[in-house]
């Protein structure tokens, strides 16, 4: 039986009288993904942070690779093979598509970050960084600044720095927010095709890009996992549907 490449047990959450993670279990398998589903408010980003370390959990155990990480820091959990893609762009807009990929390079790598030897010069980064740009389609972009790149190859770009980082898991939250059809169409062939270099896991409001990506689909609803399983199961679920999905039980 495949070994789960990041498991989570018993994860735990609570703000005040608020329980925004409540005793969650997951196990993603290598080579898959596994997709976050659930209504707004549901506490999938607050998942999302507790497992990558952004926010410390009142309870639980987070494992990658069969090593508790559940107490290190977003830096450390990024340099055991756990990558974070955000809602929200977050390349830099003045600095050339090579560049922020060859910064993440340097990031992986330790380096002082001294900004007046550019990243995107040096062979040692420049290589990988230019691998990642090919990885996901924009090696043809890379010296172009990155404002200049569409909402959807800005998401491209966010990929080709979080693979620089060779991820074992990479951890997304809504990377199909904002994309327009012939985007999201490219991104989910994109994405389908990464689970050759890493697990995903993914959250996502776009349920046909969720189904159609998705091994594994697990539901939140206030902070609780309701259901768990293929994206057959979770189609005939009738919970799953009253809950989320919008159809009577």
């Amino acid at each position: 039986m495949t070994e789960p490449l990041l498991e989570i047990s018993g994860l735990m959450k609570r703000y005040g009288a608020l329980l925004v993670t409540d005793s969650v279990d997951l196990a993603v398998l290598p080579g898959t993904i596994h997709a976050i589903i659930g209504p707004n408010g549901a506490g999938k980003t607050s998942l999302i942070h507790q497992i990558s370390g952004i926010v410390a959990s009142d309870a639980g155990r987070v494992l990658l690779a069969g090593r508790d990480i559940t107490h290190l820091p977003l830096h450390r959990r990024a340099r055991r093979g756990l990558a974070r893609g955000f809602q929200i762009t977050s390349v830099l807009p003045e600095f050339s598509v090579l560049e922020n990929v060859a910064l993440a390079v340097q990031a992986t790598a330790g380096s002082s970050f001294r900004f007046f030897r550019p990243a995107a010069t040096e062979a040692a980064l420049n290589q990988p960084a230019v691998a990642a740009l090919a990885r996901v389609g924009l090696e043809a972009r890379a010296a172009d600044p990155a404002r200049r790149l569409s909402h959807g190859e800005k998401r491209q770009l966010e990929l080709a720095i979080a693979l620089a980082a060779k991820p074992r898991v990479l951890l997304l939250d809504e990377p199909l927010a904002g994309a327009g059809p012939d985007e999201t169409a490219r991104l989910v062939a994109l994405l389908d095709s990464l689970r050759r270099d890493c697990a995903i896991v993914l959250v996502e409001h776009d349920m046909e890009a969720v189904f159609a990506l998705a091994d594994t689909i697990s539901v939140l609803a206030q902070g609780r996992l309701i259901a768990s399983g293929g994206p057959d199961a979770i189609r005939a679920d009738a919970g799953v549907r009253t809950a989320y999905l919008g159809e009577a039980a």
